[in-house]
């Protein structure tokens, strides 16, 4: 069956992370996304390291770009802008990333396109938005962790330091919203007839994300100084006798449970922890004092325990066991084939699944320009037009 986006024409103009990744998930879910990538390609083609011989893939790029074909091109030639003006004219969805203003100078702008073309769905994604004293800065993850409490909320128990989460949490969540956005505003046109121009910016979205929990003592207006840090506890990373796990303790039935688990009758006396409030006031003491009971045993053995006690536990794995995981296995979360150039490569299938119309990997990634001369094709040009491109450099073909 095909994904319930199949027929939905995406425009990609983006680079990095955030907005490849949105629209990898519009092509997971059925989408003809066509990547617009310069003649030397999108730059997370040569991020850390290459893993072919030609230097043309990156693990990154592959996990952002599957599924997409590839039209190189140089959006700034003569050419270039003729061919882009045909591909927006057919197009659903365009996706940009490029610094405000970059747009307007290449004759894509908003107004323009959106005057020209009203059921287009334009998409802008940026690091903090069109306004504001920052719009002129240069944004990447960590900025954006730095500006919206994320490397706050990892600080260190003791110094306060704040800590950098290690992934690049910011481009993918803010890309998980945009996917999202486009698919509301897809909805949204098929009753009105009219297209829309979204915005996310990261520092929205980040802040957006983190609010439920991590910003409750500022939810309540004037009471900011009087609520306690919801975060300033240990996490819930316990060391066994020979390994890592975690667990929660959050209702009455989990930390009875618990109690009942480590085997001393003394523990469920105490009135720290006898309650859901008390638990909360008390949570750095409890956390320790769970911590010392779980390095006493074994990993499979606690494990064992909280299971038959109905308490939250996993272990934690290495990134190298989770491929393995019995969970992973038995939910068929990892798929793999054949990326040309590459051989065998793993990647997560699509999150979201559908029973009618399924969502799936659609392919590899492509190779830089490796769709240039069947779209233009498509386009009405013919091999003597798209060769006299290729000569000019306004395009690039795989060979």
């Amino acid at each position: 069956m095909p994904g319930p986006l199949s027929g939905v024409r995406v425009l990609d103009l983006t680079g990095v992370v955030s907005g490849p990744f949105a629209t990898m998930f519009l092509a997971d879910q059925g989408a003809d996304v066509l990547k617009i990538e310069p003649i030397g390609g999108d730059i997370t083609r040569r991020s850390r390291a290459t893993i072919d011989k030609d230097g043309e893939f990156s693990a990154l790029f592959i996990s952002s770009n599957r599924g997409k074909r590839s039209l190189s091109i140089d959006v700034k030639s003569t050419a270039g802008r003729e061919v882009l003006a045909k591909l927006v004219a057919q197009a659903d969805v365009l996706v940009q990333n490029f610094r405000p203003g970059t747009m307007e100078r290449l004759g894509l702008g908003v107004e323009e396109l959106r005057q020209r073309h009203p059921r287009l769905i334009y998409v802008s994604i940026s690091g903090v938005g069109d306004t504001g004293p920052y719009v002129k800065k240069r944004v990447y993850d960590p900025i954006i962790q730095g500006l919206s409490g994320f490397a706050d909320i990892q600080s260190q128990p003791v110094t306060n330091r704040p800590q950098m989460i290690r992934t690049i949490v910011c481009d993918k969540t803010t890309a998980v919203f945009t996917a999202q956005a486009v698919a509301a505003a897809l909805y949204a046109r098929e009753k009105t007839g009219q297209g829309d121009h979204i915005q996310v910016a990261m520092l929205d979205a980040m802040i957006s994300y983190l609010w439920p929990e991590g910003m409750m003592q500022y939810t309540v207006v004037g009471a900011e100084a009087t609520a306690a840090d919801p975060n300033d506890r240990p996490d819930l990373v316990f060391k066994t006798s020979d390994g890592y796990l975690t667990a929660g303790t959050i209702s009455d039935s989990e930390w009875q449970g618990f109690c009942r688990a480590t085997g001393d009758p003394e523990l469920a006396k105490d009135a720290r922890f006898a309650t859901p409030a008390a638990r909360s006031v008390n949570a750095t003491a409890r956390i320790n004092k769970m911590a010392e009971y779980i390095g006493l045993h074994t990993t499979a053995e606690w494990l064992e325990r909280l299971d038959a006690a109905d308490v939250p536990c996993a272990p934690i794995l290495r990134r190298g066991e989770i491929i393995h995981n019995e969970q992973v296995v038995a939910r068929d979360i990892i798929a793999e084939f054949d990326q040309p150039m590459v051989g065998r490569v793993r990647q997560p299938k699509p999150a979201a699944r559908f029973e009618t119309n399924e969502a799936a990997i659609g392919g590899p990634a492509p190779r830089v320009g490796e769709h240039s001369r069947d779209v233009l094709r498509e386009l009405g040009y013919d091999d003597s037009a798209i060769d006299r491109m290729v000569a000019e450099r306004s395009v690039r073909v795989a060979v």
